[in-house]
């Protein structure tokens, strides 16, 4: 009986004197993950993550006004362009998803009230006026996506935000040339 005590206090007296250096290992894991998470922090900066969010939100709103348009829309070009911003788009807006996950961010999930009110006015709009509301509202959306999209490749602090720009922007400038090709055809009548 008392062998079984000495042992059974032997072995308390083991596991308390490890005790200590398995909190320090914690205090030390957490200590890391604490500058980690401050070096991730860093990376996205403010202006990054308003990059982000602006991106998602005009990401869903290409998507959501390029649906309208395949459903709304009687011109073929106009219909083709609107196809290609639902693909396109969608695929951006889940790497621009993805990027934000690894960083911790949160994303919105419904575009902006500026793009709200231009997809409620679309949605109003005559057949015989959708197209060219459509295209006016492409054209301009792209420029200023375009502007964005450069800005933060050349001076983001988060290289997998910066990297996503600079793939997206010949992507954003070739939908540009294809809303001015179509913004004109429209206009024509043809």
């Amino acid at each position: 009986m008392q062998l079984r005590s000495c042992l059974l206090i032997a072995a308390l007296a083991g596991q308390l004197i490890s005790v200590p250096s398995i909190l320090a290992q914690r205090s030390q894991t957490k200590t890391e993950n604490e500058h980690m998470d401050e070096g991730i922090k860093k990376m996205m900066t403010s202006s990054d993550t308003m990059f982000a969010m602006k991106a998602a939100q005009a990401g869903i709103a290409e998507v959501k006004l390029g649906q309208l348009a395949v459903t709304k829309a009687s011109n073929a070009d106009v219909k083709a362009f609107a196809r290609e911003m639902v693909e396109d788009h969608t695929r951006a807006n889940e790497q621009l998803k993805s990027i934000a996950v690894q960083n911790g961010m949160t994303l919105p999930s419904t575009m902006d009230a500026k793009d709200q009110a231009v997809y409620d006015k679309l949605s109003n709009e005559s057949v015989a006026q959708f197209d060219r509301a459509y295209m006016r509202s492409m054209v301009k959306d792209h420029q200023q996506d375009i502007k964005a999209f450069n800005k933060e490749a050349r001076g983001g602090k988060s290289p997998q935000l910066k990297q996503f720009a600079q793939q997206t922007t010949p992507t954003l400038e070739r939908h540009l040339q294809m809303a001015r090709s179509a913004e004109t055809k429209v206009k024509s009548g043809s």
